[in-house]
């Protein structure tokens, strides 16, 4: 009898115990859900890197990340992909919403990712890197190997293709050889068409979500969050598991105030406007000095627009060039030049405009057509006030001093023959005739002044 109870203890016990392991193991991981849309920037790698280690801690069953992105910085997207490769929990990389892209650097992450998942209307592709002096992507293609067998075939292209090529500078062999060899590496790595990934670096490829799939660059097409949990639950993660998230709990982290500033602000767009407000309140400023408020946010917008322009690795020849153009601006309300200071001015601005982000640090990164000829058109008119506010002030008649007394009418208060009295300006002034003798109330016009004497004549 006390062996039975024994026993009945021990399993009443046992069953007590291994409640509360089963009600663990049979709780479903969240899902950690990290949305960026804008450069790939340092503050975007802080960002997803801080997600990364978010879905670790919660242990969630996968890290989904909703991207659209022109591309961005080398150094940055190459910080975001070490952390993804190094991430003990699936990173689903979802280019959404509708009409999103990944180009350029959203491409290499994309890569990198455990499951790559788009919404209908989205694209994925053009990751050529861009130098100065490069004459496109065709010209700048190592790996002639990977190119269309059409295009193969065709002895007159690949003759043109291989004079092309020779033009190319060693140095641009260099860098596309390294991002063809790196996006390679990663598509091979996560089983993604390696041989398309070379495509979009060597040939700016770039293809909606329905043509990725079926090339095996994207795994899948999800309409939104719900769809696509729905559709990766069950799918197979190479050392890291089955993904179990049909119907898990979704835990969503956006970025900062801080981050989302900054963000904001490192856009090569962005950088432009600051840049041209800036410099749109120190011509003001300098015009007339003491208004204080656009001096302040001249030099406010001035240096928001420096760190812009220093974070995304700005050219620094095409920095001096709007340097230069914004002198020119200035040089031109201080010296009346008839518009050839300002024509130089529109000139530099462009120029360095173009060049600011042609570099191999940056992937995909440009300003616009339309943010460009605004900011410079805004220059202009604000060069150009500032000129026809210079230009009728100097023009304008003279109010003091003995210029302005010249040409001034009066009456003779007094007969002359040939000094007398006259009031001009509701004053009396002591006057000499030119004109011979002057009735009183005659009407009369000053010739010229001889200190505190005014020569008169008649009208």
């Amino acid at each position: 009898m006390k062996k039975s109870l024994f026993l009945l203890h021990i399993l009443l016990g046992a069953a007590v115990f291994a409640q509360p392991v089963r009600a663990v193991e049979s709780r479903q991981k969240p899902v950690v859900a990290a949305t960026f849309s804008g450069v790939i920037s340092p503050v975007s790698a802080e960002y997803l890197s801080q997600m990364v280690d978010k879905a670790e801690e919660a242990d969630a069953a996968a890290l989904v990340i909703s991207l659209d992105t022109p591309g961005g910085l080398d150094l940055s997207m190459r910080e975001i992909i070490k952390k993804i490769m190094a991430s003990k929990v699936p990173v689903v990389l979802y280019v959404s919403p509708s009409g999103a892209r990944a180009a350029s650097a959203g491409v290499f992450i994309a890569m990198a990712s455990d499951v790559v998942a788009m919404a209908p209307g989205t694209n994925i592709g053009a990751a050529h890197p861009v130098m100065i002096g490069s004459s496109g992507p065709e010209s700048s293609s190592p790996l002639s190997g990977l190119k269309k067998k059409d295009e193969e075939k065709e002895g007159a292209k690949k003759t043109m293709k291989g004079s092309e090529a020779s033009e190319k500078t060693p140095m641009e062999e260099k860098v596309v050889n390294d991002a063809s060899a790196y996006i390679m590496a990663l598509a091979q790595e996560k089983g993604r068409n390696a041989q398309w990934a070379v495509s979009a670096v060597t040939s700016s490829k770039s293809i909606p979500a329905e043509e990725a799939v079926k090339l095996k660059v994207a795994d899948l097409i999800a309409a939104d969050m719900n769809d696509l949990l729905a559709k990766l639950d069950g799918r197979e993660m190479p050392k890291k598991g089955v993904l179990k998230t049909r119907g898990a709990e979704i835990i969503r982290y956006e970025p900062t105030r801080r981050q989302k500033f900054l963000a904001a602000v490192t856009d090569p767009n962005v950088a432009m406007i600051l840049m041209s407000v800036g410099a749109a309140g120190i011509f003001i400023e300098l015009y007339s000095p003491g208004l204080i408020l656009p001096g302040i946010v001249g030099a406010l917008s001035f240096i928001l627009a420096f760190y812009s322009f220093q974070t995304l690795s700005a050219n620094m020849a095409g920095l001096l060039l709007m340097a230069l153009g914004l002198l020119l601006f200035i040089a031109e309300i201080k010296v009346m030049s008839y518009g050839l200071l300002t024509v130089g001015g529109i000139i530099s601005v462009v120029l360095g405009a173009l060049m600011l982000f042609k570099t191999t640090a940056t992937l995909g990164l440009s300003i616009s057509a339309s943010v460009l000829a605004s900011s410079v058109g805004g220059l202009l008119l604000v060069t150009l006030f500032i000129l026809w506010i210079v230009v009728r002030a100097h023009s304008r008649k003279v109010v003091t001093g003995a210029e302005s007394m010249l040409g001034a009418r009066g009456v003779a208060k007094t007969e002359f023959s040939p000094a007398g009295t006259v009031l001009i300006a509701g004053e009396l002034w002591d006057a000499v005739s030119v004109s011979g003798s002057i009735e009183a109330g005659a009407p009369v016009v000053v010739e010229r002044m001889d200190g505190f004497v005014l020569k008169v004549r008649k009208q």
